[in-house]
């Protein structure tokens, strides 16, 4: 009974989440950008993002006669699962995670790979050249920086006693946060992270000054709504994972409990996610590819090798 209780907390946590990053990325963004944001849809336009579900709702759930139904239906699907999947792990407090794996990061690993499915079944469902080069674009663009993210948490790792348990990672860092002798990962993470969620600057498929709306061009209604929180479900995710690895997960001063540290280093990392969209201009796609495999690759090896190094040298 107790598991099902914390299985229904966490998927109406994230779920709640990710509905709130969108009036949080466009309160955020219109900040940045000098401008009003919401400000029509009650109070505040706290009820944009119902209007919003509404909208979604209620709109055409058209499959165009030229796609593979079956499959056309199946990727949103793909996206919204895997990322939930990965949510069992995370240890949001102390007794407050549905899974404690000695497995852990593998598994979310796994399940960022499983999330380009989606995009591939997508633009390939779709019959559009639009959806299609997106769909090759997202292809090339995860499978790359799965590379990175991989092996930039395998200092992590090392420093942690050889777990991939994420509790255990999480009760390493009580003397010290692993962003401190990690940061070269960390930055590593970050940015795979974000090219693995293909959020913007690094949303090359689904540059609409190029590809009309890359990968979903031809999805409508619901199946639509369901790319669009997932990608604020992998928002959620990356930010929570990064907070794990890296910040301590739960740890902080007692004067709050540990689920509200966990939640305001989150909601801090969301924030500065969504504030890349503003600050940051978009790559070109050969660009972006090349400072991976010419850049973060050797420095994910380098990092690597320096941490096992040291680790040797001290016994």
């Amino acid at each position: 009974m107790a598991i099902g209780f914390i299985i229904v907390g966490v998927l109406l946590l994230v779920v709640t989440i990710a509905a709130a990053n969108i009036y949080i990325e466009r309160r955020l963004l219109s900040l940045w950008q000098d401008r009003r944001g919401p400000n029509r849809a009650g109070p505040f336009g706290f009820l944009q993002v119902p209007a919003d579900m509404i909208k979604i709702f209620l709109k055409e759930d058209w499959i165009p006669p030229f796609a593979d139904k079956a499959v056309f239906v199946l990727a949103p699907t793909i996206v919204m699962l895997s990322i939930l999947f990965s949510f069992a792990l995370v240890p949001f407090a102390p007794g407050f995670q549905v899974v404690d794996s000695n497995i852990a990061l593998l598994f979310f690993l796994a399940n960022s790979s499983l999330a380009v499915y989606s995009i591939v079944l997508s633009g390939w469902a779709s019959n559009n050249k639009y959806a299609m080069i997106g769909a090759m674009r997202g292809t090339a663009q995860m499978i790359s920086y799965e590379v990175f993210m991989g092996l930039s948490l395998m200092g992590v790792v090392m420093i942690s006693g050889g777990t991939f348990s994420l509790r255990e990672i999480v009760e390493a860092q009580r003397g010290m946060w692993n962003v401190v002798p990690q940061f070269v990962g960390f930055c590593i993470f970050m940015i795979a992270a974000v090219a693995e969620s293909h959020r913007a600057p690094f949303d090359l498929p689904e540059s609409e000054g190029e590809l009309v709306a890359g990968f979903h061009t031809e999805y409508s209604g619901i199946k639509f709504g369901m790319f669009f929180v997932g990608e604020y479900l992998g928002i959620t995710l990356i930010s929570a994972m990064i907070v794990t690895l890296f910040f301590g997960g739960w740890l902080g001063p007692a004067f709050l409990p540990p689920f509200f540290w966990f939640m305001l280093k989150t909601f801090a990392f969301i924030a500065f996610i969504i504030l890349l969209r503003a600050a940051l201009p978009r790559p070109r796609y050969d660009q972006f590819l090349g400072v991976g495999w010419k850049i973060l690759l050797p420095l994910t090896l380098l990092n690597v090798l320096i941490t096992a190094g040291i680790l040797l040298a001290r016994g």
